[in-house]
């Protein structure tokens, strides 16, 4: 009998899989509530809106948005893009800006345009974890700088850069996915000078920015130095997840290089899902339903924040975001989150354990929580549920 013998390449055998997804899975279980995941609100979907625009580009424009399309993507939903950037201070021309599966086709094809094998990536410590695996890949060496309450801190940065020769500084400056923090407008001109000052191109992944509770943000890095700032920016929070519509603005001579690149990854993203967007989105939908999902998250926010203060033990500590859809959840250094959570489980409340999201070994006593999808009563209850299980653990521990 002949054996067959796959010799699957190092990359494809240093991957690891996401314990988000894993997650997803438990939340399967009847009655559990997750704080895991970061899905937006199912209730949010405009429903009959996208069916309605479903129709049109159906009926008046399927000899288009039935047929293969450019790699760069719709032009009519680029310059909408444009715009829709020019919001936040981003002057942003259409040959700038490619479509992409998702952002994090964005990471991939970023890590892909920089990154030969084993180089080095400055990243907060916490952040988020696609990052981290769409790097791995290329086995880059990830120097996690710790954060603090304003987000990654630069004190060591410019010694990183030149003991290390990073080739991108990744950053969510905006509502940090994991953990919600922002990084103030001082804070980001100190890093873009560093970014100049060494030649070190700045990653600004940027899903969250819109989802803001508060009047006013730091301008975007993009808007500060567009020289040398690539944008990732998604309608996956903003609208829906399921059709996989994102973008990348970044200088032209850099986007025509990942334009190569996304042409032999998969010639094009969904034409289809793009037109559908366009439609519903060119006479100013998108901006009504985003200010609705501003009102909910922001309900839902409070729910959380105030569940915290009424019900978790005095030593927890947790992040107060002004926006996005996460916050983080700081135990005593002795308790090990992942090791925890099969009893979190055990008492139908899911999260996600803090190690995932460091680039180096750490954040074991942490644990990022969303407060997007679950309800305001499955919040408070889902909090109640932790605040039991981490009380039992410390007088456990306390004996």
């Amino acid at each position: 009998m002949n054996k067959v013998f796959w010799h699957f390449s190092r990359r494809s055998q240093m991957m690891k899989g996401s314990i988000i997804r894993e997650t997803l899975k438990i939340t399967k279980k009847p009655g559990i509530i997750s704080f895991g995941g970061g899905l937006p609100a199912t209730e949010s979907f405009p429903i009959e809106e996208l069916v309605v625009a479903t129709e049109k580009v159906l009926r008046e424009k399927s000899e288009h948005s039935l047929q293969y399309g450019t790699t760069e993507g719709y032009p009519p939903l680029r310059e909408l893009i444009a715009d829709f950037l020019g919001r936040r201070g981003i002057k942003a021309k259409t040959d700038e800006i490619m479509i992409t599966g998702g952002s994090q086709q964005g990471l991939d094809l970023v890590g892909r345009l920089f990154f030969d094998w084993g180089d080095s990536v400055i990243m907060p410590r916490p952040t988020y974890l696609g990052a981290i695996q769409a790097f791995n890949a290329y086995d880059t060496h990830n120097i996690g700088l710790r954060s603090d309450d304003s987000g990654i801190t630069v004190d060591t940065m410019e010694e990183e850069i030149l003991t290390n020769n990073p080739r991108l500084i990744y950053l969510v400056p905006t509502f940090q996915n994991p953990d919600g923090r922002t990084i103030p407008a001082e804070r980001r001109q100190k890093i873009i000078n560093l970014s100049s000052k060494y030649g070190v191109p700045i990653i600004e992944d940027d899903p969250y920015s819109e989802i803001n509770f508060q009047e006013r943000i730091p301008l975007a890095m993009r808007a500060m130095a567009p020289d040398h700032v690539i944008l990732l920016g998604t309608f996956s929070k903003l609208l829906c997840p399921g059709f996989r519509i994102a973008w990348i603005c970044a200088p032209k001579e850099v986007l025509d290089r990942i334009v190569l690149l996304k042409q032999g990854a998969d010639l094009f993203t969904n034409t289809f899902g793009q037109h559908v967007i366009y439609e519903y989105a060119k006479d100013g939908a998108l901006d009504g339903h985003i200010e609705k999902l501003k009102v909910m998250y922001k309900s839902r926010r409070d729910k959380m924040i105030q569940s915290m203060i009424d019900y978790f033990p005095q030593d927890v500590k947790f992040t107060r975001p002004a926006g996005g859809l996460f916050l983080w959840v700081e135990l005593p250094e002795n308790i090990n989150t992942t090791e925890l959570l099969p009893k979190a489980v055990e008492k139908n409340v899911a999260y996600i354990p803090g190690d995932a999201f460091y680039p180096n070994p750490g954040g074991y006593n942490c644990m990022r929580l969303n407060y997007s999808m679950p309800n305001e009563d499955q919040i408070e209850e889902g909090i109640k549920r932790l605040a039991e299980l981490f009380i039992e653990t410390l007088d456990k521990q306390g004996k």
